[in-house]
């Protein structure tokens, strides 16, 4: 089954919310995808702790899905990409440069708190570096959730998910927390921890389901601490 995005309205602009956990702007051309992590099994393995491998293939698998569904030309990437100095190894950087060979696409990094090691990113990722903050059109693409007058902030930082039961069952999925001035991209490494996340007043969670966002209504979703 193919993997299918959900159109929504976002600053009065159409964007569509991705299942591989990515926002995707079609006016501009834009993919954005939020807190992926790299190299975070990596540091784990330097202080002797095993953590499973594969996680960067999968996602850069997953990325590659999204810019081949979507036709994206640009990949905005919200911050948080490197986990850890410990975690840009050279093996890290290679698996990355030889996806980047195969992918002609604009990479733009706004910086994260997880970045702020970085002096400077590996010449053969081809990526921008800026700081803080990048403005387009309506949007302001920021890795912290605040928000700012005159545009719709789209971020990352809380990596929102939520749980859903029914019964004895029990399941806990990555979302979209979509506000009226702030949205919150999930965390596009699925090897990270979330944040349980409810809709306020004005809120709207979408839940990724496999190969499909859906919609959730407010009742079904609690807010609890990152674990």
């Amino acid at each position: 089954m193919a993997a299918r995005g959900l159109p929504v309205r976002l600053g009065g602009t159409e964007v569509e919310l991705r299942p591989e956990r990515a926002l995707h702007w079609p006016e501009a051309g834009v993919l954005a995808v939020a807190d992926l992590h790299w190299g975070k099994p990596e540091s784990f393995h330097q202080h002797g702790i095993p953590l499973p491998t594969g996680v960067l293939e999968d996602d850069l698998a997953r990325l590659s899905a999204a810019l081949h569904a979507t036709g994206a030309r640009r990949v905005l990437l919200v911050g948080d990409l490197i986990h850890s100095r410990r975690g840009l190894t050279a093996d890290v950087v290679e698996r990355v440069a030889a996806w980047r060979e195969g992918h002609d696409v604009e990479l733009v990094l706004v910086r994260g708190n997880h970045d702020r090691h970085l002096e400077a990113l590996p010449p053969s990722w081809r990526m921008r570096l800026v700081e803080s903050h990048l403005d387009e059109g309506p949007f302001r693409f920021a890795h912290h959730p605040e928000p700012v007058p005159g545009r719709y902030v789209c971020a990352g930082h809380l990596h929102p998910t939520v749980r859903l039961s029914t019964g004895a069952d029990r399941l806990r999925l990555p979302c979209f927390h979509l506000g009226p001035q702030v949205g919150v991209l999930p965390a596009f490494s699925a090897f990270t921890g979330g944040m349980d996340m409810r809709a306020g007043a004005g809120e709207r969670l979408f839940a990724i389901a496999e190969d499909a966002v859906v919609e959730l209504p407010p009742a079904r979703a609690a807010r609890r601490s990152r674990s």
